[in-house]
């Protein structure tokens, strides 16, 4: 789709913008990169692993899906995946 150069710089804006006005809230609670639409949609990345995908259209006031933040929140946490509470920091 794209070259691989441009990933980091993607990712960067998708968590600091990716969810509007609750981008900082979403990258503290979730810990994934992320973008919505105003269609309902919210894809999240876990870098070099998978894409978690949802979709339900009743937003909440940021512009947000409401259904689709909170699926998405949820396979995040039951897959064990955030981009900051990772083991290799560790190291």
């Amino acid at each position: 789709m794209f070259d691989a150069s441009l990933v980091p710089p993607i990712l960067a804006e998708m968590t600091m913008e990716g969810m509007y006005t609750t981008s900082g809230d979403w990258a503290y609670r979730v810990g994934l990169p992320a973008k919505s639409g105003v269609g309902g949609g919210v894809l999240a990345i876990m870098p070099g692993t998978l894409a978690i995908a949802a979709f339900s259209p009743p937003l909440d006031p940021a512009g947000n899906s409401v259904r689709a933040q909170n699926a998405v929140a949820q396979v995040a946490a039951a897959l064990n995946l955030n981009i900051y509470n990772s083991t290799d920091f560790a190291q």
